[in-house]
């Protein structure tokens, strides 16, 4: 057994922001699935959003924030974080970290959909994640980081979290003890089979959550980015908002741009908005585009979507990105207070794993890495203050073991989520759909154990029920808000507006029940 004061489940930006701002005092254990820099804060094109400009303001970032996030959104905290975008900027860069710099000398900032003014940071052009990330694990050199390691289980005694299970490159089970656990595992873009997250990110987070009895959030809610390279029936990874900031627009191979008299903001419209339009005209058998023509310097600015459509045969020359909409950001997630703290003693959540209300039921663009430096330095601030206790040494193992269960192939579930509980939902589809997730024993997956299971299997197991909250969730919600579109309830309803969907599993005595609590409450 490996013991900790802290002990960080992931290596983003909101883990390595938390890891740094740590004093260097507490003893910190990041585990992390593969390499540390495998995940989607490495893959970020986007940039940090911060009102920073003279012009600018935080109330008007926050105000862009509630209109993407369809005034869902925890007002409170989106006043905190939006406040506070700037200083963090700052001290970053005081701290040395490189950003863009205009010919003035002044930070460079880009302008993404749904924002009011130019207020995006860049490092790098398009590789601010891979920038930052580089930065951060050099301020965290205290931690020390375990790279190929699986969690499969939260431990849980006396409904306090002490620590967690892991299966390392060999396969071999590892116990990590801690005073303090945090899961900053990251979204859950892989459940869908077009998506810009990294192969990694599967949802585990969430499903490691509600297997030890803490609440999920507004699941229902997910970001599919508009533009997505699309080659040979494949997404092969993002194209940035900041594309279209530049100037690129939607349009079709005859010309017609598609978003022309569909939101006063055309193609910087919100995310939603422009991949439902998008959508549409691909079921209707229309390919998309994104023109770049007009981008002048276009390689320069984007060398990372430069090489990308250069390894996968885009000529650029002729100006046009053929793209699709994908999965790109879960609103919803493990919920936190404003701090960070689950309904779990002892057990945090931060990043996209955790549900905060800051995004509301859309992420306006470039607040995610935002968002994981501000809970980063947040939850930070109140572990510093925590008096050390001690761990508990013996761990009794109550889960009963599980029985012959059988698994999809993970293609074909990620091609049924893409169809049923993609884009566009519908009642039907949604029961269908539940169903089908249903006949592969989840009860027994939720509440069994899992030791004897391979890694390869326990990703799918975690797959399958993230996936089912997900559809439950949407299932849930009669209307259509943000990340959340039913054709069969396509408009907001004002009913609906204070109305979060929590989920929480818990078992008593051994047997497994499940409480949809506050469907209906504020």
């Amino acid at each position: 057994m490996i013991h900790s004061d802290v002990l960080i489940i992931g290596s983003g930006v909101a883990a390595l922001q938390l890891a740094r701002k740590l004093s260097c005092d507490i003893n910190v254990i990041i585990l992390t699935k593969l390499k540390a820099t495998d995940g989607n804060s490495n893959l970020a094109q986007g940039g940090i959003a911060a009102a920073i400009d003279i012009e600018d303001r935080p109330d008007k970032h926050y105000l862009d924030t509630l209109e993407a996030g369809r005034y869902t959104n925890d007002r409170e905290l989106v006043k905190e974080m939006t406040e506070m975008a700037p200083s963090l900027i700052k001290e970053m860069v005081c701290d040395g970290c490189t950003f863009d710099r205009a010919k003035d000398g002044s930070l460079l900032l880009g302008l993404e959909g749904a924002h009011s003014h130019n207020r995006i940071v860049h490092s790098g052009g398009d590789a601010t994640g891979k920038k930052v990330m580089k930065f951060l694990l050099k301020e965290t050199m205290h931690a020390r980081i375990i790279e190929e390691m699986v969690v499969y289980e939260l431990l849980v005694k006396d409904g306090r979290c002490i620590g967690v299970k892991g299966k390392d490159k060999h396969g071999e089970t590892n116990i990590f003890l801690a005073n303090h656990v945090v899961l900053a595992t990251g979204g859950l873009g892989q459940l869908y089979s077009f998506t810009s997250n990294a192969e990694t990110v599967v949802g585990d987070g969430i499903a490691l959550a509600y297997r030890a009895g803490a609440e999920v959030a507004d699941l229902e809610f997910i970001q599919f980015h508009p533009t997505l390279l699309f080659v040979d029936g494949k997404c092969q990874g993002l194209v940035s908002e900041a594309v279209r900031g530049e100037g690129a627009f939607l349009t079709l191979q005859d010309g017609t741009r598609i978003m022309k008299n569909v939101h006063p903001m055309g193609d910087l419209a919100p995310r939603h908005i422009v991949s439902q339009t998008i959508f549409d005209y691909l079921q209707a058998g229309e390919q998309v585009f994104l023109d770049v023509r007009h981008i002048k310097e276009f390689t320069k600015k984007f060398p990372t979507i430069t090489k990308m459509c250069e390894e996968n045969r885009v000529n650029l020359s002729k100006g046009l990105i053929p793209i699709v909409p994908g999965c790109h950001f879960v609103m919803g997630g493990v919920k936190t207070d404003h701090y960070g703290r689950t309904s779990v003693k002892n057990l945090y959540a931060i990043g996209e794993v955790a549900y905060t209300g800051i995004h509301g039921a859309n992420r306006l663009a470039s607040n995610s890495l935002l968002e994981g430096l501000f809970f980063g330095k947040r939850l930070a601030e109140i572990l510093n203050q925590t008096v050390k206790q001690a761990s508990y040494s013996i761990i009794e193992t109550s889960s009963r073991e599980m029985g012959t269960v059988s698994l999809p192939d993970k293609a074909v579930l990620q091609e049924k989520m893409m169809k049923h509980a993609g884009i566009v939902r519908n009642k039907k589809h949604l029961q269908e759909h539940l169903e089908w997730l249903e006949s592969f024993q989840i009860k027994e997956l939720i509440s069994c154990s899992i030791d004897e299971k391979s890694k390869e299997d326990i990703q799918v197991i975690f797959m399958l029920i993230t996936a089912w909250l997900v559809t439950k969730s949407a299932l849930l919600r009669e209307e259509s808000r943000g990340g959340h579109f039913r054709g069969d309830f396509p408009s907001e309803d004002k009913g609906w507006l204070e109305k979060k969907i929590i989920l929480k599993h818990e078992q008593e005595q051994g047997d497994f029940y499940e409480q949809i609590k506050a469907a209906f409450a504020t």
